[in-house]
């Protein structure tokens, strides 16, 4: 008996899912850092989440929050729309995760509204959304 390569289990393909998983990875660091040299920058100590004089801290901590906030939803649908469709997947999830750094470096600026700079993600999220929900009718022959 011999174990199963990683391509008789996976997607020839999924190799670029795993490389917008990696991506991914490397932004949220990214923003935590940042947010640590603002803690720094603004003298806001831990355990404290947001400052009541620094605006721009507050803005940074958010950008950093809110992207938090989403991955974990982000991660369970690129892995469902990845094992079905692995690129158009990687696409979405590379537009994804760049407008997060578009969405954090406008909101950084101190004015919340330039986060809107990074609204074109709807198109990364809502895309591997709508392909898991067609990976899930396929798997029940509805499509």
């Amino acid at each position: 008996m011999t174990a199963d390569s990683i391509d008789d289990i996976l997607p020839r393909d999924f190799a670029y899912v795993i490389f917008s998983f990696i991506y991914s990875y490397v932004v949220i660091m990214y923003l935590g850092i940042n947010v640590g040299k603002a803690r720094k920058k603004y003298g806001v100590k831990y355990p404290q989440m947001y400052s009541d004089k620094e605006n721009v801290f507050n803005c940074i901590q958010r950008a950093h929050q809110n992207t938090l906030e989403v991955y974990p939803a982000w991660l369970i649908f690129q892995l469902i729309a990845g094992l079905a469709f692995p690129l158009s997947s990687s696409v979405l999830g590379a537009i994804w995760v760049t407008s997060r750094l578009s969405y954090a470096h406008g909101y950084y600026t101190g004015d919340p509204a330039k986060r809107y700079r990074g609204a074109y993600g709807y198109i990364g999220l809502f895309g591997v959304v709508i392909l898991s929900l067609v990976a899930g009718l396929q798997l029940l022959d509805v499509v």
